[in-house]
């Protein structure tokens, strides 16, 4: 699968994924799939799994994508992950076998007031 291909399969899902349509989120991944979330410990194996656990998640979820980037088997997706109007950053790492996803990894992390000791070096992004 060339890049542009890939590029828009990744929107795809991450378009389903804003939308809570979990047939189509889940159409990227392999039946062999691995997620891992190596903040919490988890590994859910199996694209059955991984959909379930989401599908299961109580809160109501919203995705705004910052940035994708990658090429051939390895993409990268940064974005807001919103549950439930509370905002999380977090990093997608997809790791593609013949066009579907084998391996994903995700991080999270929250958002945190700057430091006052840097504030003369930095400007406020977005």
């Amino acid at each position: 699968m060339d890049d542009r291909t890939m590029r828009a399969a990744l929107e795809r899902h991450w378009d389903a994924s804003d939308r809570g349509d979990f047939a189509v989120e889940h159409d990227l991944y392999r039946e062999d799939a691995v997620l891992d979330y190596p903040q919490s410990g988890e590994r859910i194996r199996g694209r059955r799994n991984i959909q379930e656990s989401r599908l299961v998640q109580p809160s109501k979820k919203r995705f705004t994508i910052r940035r994708m980037t990658g090429g051939g088997d390895l993409w990268v997706t940064e974005f807001v992950l919103s549950y439930d109007g509370v905002p999380s950053f977090a990093v997608s790492i997809m790791e593609f076998r013949e066009g579907l996803v084998v391996h994903e990894t995700q991080y999270f992390a929250d958002p945190f007031q700057p430091g006052p000791s840097r504030a003369h070096l930095v400007e406020r992004a977005g």
